[in-house]
């Protein structure tokens, strides 16, 4: 069973590798998938990256919710699952919001973000998906996609506090 790390721990640190579609093991990854979604929804959160679990993998879920509030996206309100994403800034405007993350517990602080990007990804059959991400779904990609690289959101944060 997987469960959340946390800092101090030097994965959540870590740059992810891109899933190698040529070595990928589809039911593995299922596995993991549904362990993670489930492991997302428990803890309220809205998004979930693979090093928040462990697995040096460039991997993510956004959760339903944080579609379900982009009605410009596009996209089926269902979790999604991005493999190796990657997000170019569409427009400079940009918002402050306060942000949370499940691996750095009870902090908090106010991120500015993009407010409009285009996203590339692949699904879970390794086909190519885009889409343009606005407000609440832009910002909740690009947390995870810093997951992706190493970053937290604390480090880009500013009014920490915690709870």
């Amino acid at each position: 069973m997987l469960k959340i790390i946390t800092l101090p721990d030097a994965r959540l640190r870590t740059k992810s590798a891109p899933v190698d579609f040529n070595q990928f093991d589809k039911n593995r990854f299922q596995t993991i998938i549904e362990e993670m979604t489930s492991l997302m929804y428990q803890s309220d959160g809205v998004g979930i990256a693979a090093p928040q679990v462990g697995i040096n993998e460039r991997f993510c879920i956004i959760g339903k919710l944080g579609i379900e509030k982009d009605k410009k996206s596009g996209l089926k309100i269902a979790d999604t699952v991005l493999i190796n994403p990657v997000w170019t800034k569409l427009s400079r405007k940009k918002n402050s919001e306060g942000e949370g993350c499940l691996s750095v517990p009870h902090t908090f602080g106010a991120v500015s973000r993009l407010s409009e990007i285009k996203v590339k990804a692949q699904n879970s059959e390794g086909q190519i998906i885009e889409f343009i991400a606005y407000g609440y779904l832009a910002r909740v990609i690009q947390h995870e996609v810093d997951h992706l690289d190493g970053v937290l959101f604390i480090d880009k944060a500013t009014g920490i506090y915690n709870d």
